[in-house]
């Protein structure tokens, strides 16, 4: 599971950038040794139901960069892609213990959920439609531990989470599936989802006792998984409401890098060391040991386990994103990072808002 060590240089250094943007058309094309054949572009207006769609998703976009950000700026590598923060040497090996190249890993995440949310607003701009500006939710007081940015507005706080990593049994259990009842799934680590739990330091005063840093370390890369399997599963969601077939695509692209994170995350998390943490009490416990049993904790059994999916009688089980049914998808999402404790703190101004384009995005039918 763990990775060699390699040189903090983002994986973007030596790629061009600022690619144009496709307008969704199809030039002529000429077949070798054949007639020409001219392509005609596919009418891809996107529909109000897309643009309601896209600009939820552009609006989580901008929660997730603005979370990752505060990662980077402490865990990750600073640098001209993602800029701001200096680096915590404390919490940095900390968040190594669970992998070397987690500075690297939380740097492209950083780096890639920023253009999701620069790309979206242009997208929408360049159809006409109004990109999504979450500014002035800008309001929350984020970490003062050397290496923060302590001066910058945040949208989301790290520093009082419930995380829910009850998403580790359920890719792995072959006899549920969360869009056909409501089955239970085990947490991977039960005390996260009974307290409020620090995933960065509030303070340089966090840094010790040296199992009190890990601890929040820990924390921190079970929520990277959490984070990212819910836009694996919520980008699956909304496509099947989409209409245009530029909605469609961007959906679909977007959303594979999700799923890319996703892996990412469910591995490392499986590194976390057995501890408590003797501020708090909140135990990680050893997944590869009893009571914890092999099929569905094993911490190198990061492959979506094939489940069941009953579209039709007598189906097998399969290996599938899940949960990817559609209705209220927006919603649930966005009441998942309201249980997270993402947004404690904010004002009611911002739930509102986060709500109207949630309920938006839930309305969208797809046309034929």
């Amino acid at each position: 599971m763990r990775q060699g060590t390699h040189p903090s240089t983002s994986r973007r250094s030596f790629m061009l950038k600022g690619a144009a943007v496709g307008a969704g058309t199809i030039g002529a094309g000429v077949l070798a040794g054949s007639p020409a054949f001219a392509q005609q572009s596919i009418p891809s207006t996107p529909t109000a139901g897309d643009v309601a769609i896209l600009r939820f998703l552009a609006a989580i976009e901008t929660i997730e960069a603005d979370l990752w950000q505060q990662y980077n700026e402490l865990g990750g590598i600073q640098d001209s892609e993602v800029p701001g923060g200096s680096g915590n040497a404390v919490y940095t090996k900390a968040i190594q213990v669970l992998d070397s190249d987690m500075s690297q890993y939380i740097h492209d995440n950083t780096d890639d959920e920023i253009s999701h949310m620069n790309w979206l607003n242009a997208y929408l701009r360049a159809i006409g439609a109004e990109p999504v500006n979450l500014d002035q939710f800008r309001t929350l007081t984020g970490s003062q531990a050397t290496g923060a940015q302590k001066a910058k507005k945040r949208l989301t706080n790290l520093m009082e989470l419930t995380v829910d990593t009850t998403w580790w049994s359920r890719y792995r259990t072959s006899n549920a599936n969360p869009d056909f009842g409501t089955p239970t799934f085990p947490p991977a680590v039960p005390g996260l989802l009974k307290g409020i739990f620090l995933a960065i330091p509030r303070t340089d005063a966090d840094l010790t006792p040296a199992d009190h840093i890990q601890a929040i370390a820990n924390t921190a890369g079970f929520h990277f998984g959490w984070i990212e399997q819910g836009g694996t599963s919520l980008y699956a969601q909304l496509a099947q409401r989409v209409t245009s077939p530029d909605a469609l695509r961007i959906l679909l692209s977007i959303g594979g890098t999700e799923i890319m994170h996703f892996q990412t995350w469910h591995d490392k998390a499986g590194n976390a060391p057995a501890l408590k943490d003797p501020t708090n009490g909140l135990v990680f416990p050893d997944l590869n040991s009893p009571p914890f049993d092999t099929q569905t904790f094993q911490t190198n059994l990061i492959m979506p386990e094939p489940t069941i999916f009953p579209l039709a009688p007598g189906l097998p089980e399969v290996s599938i994103i899940r949960p990817t049914k559609t209705a209220g998808a927006a919603t649930g999402a966005l009441n998942a990072f309201i249980a997270d404790g993402l947004f404690r703190g904010q004002s009611s101004a911002f739930f509102t808002t986060m709500f109207a384009l949630a309920g938006a995005a839930d309305a969208a039918q797809r046309g034929f």
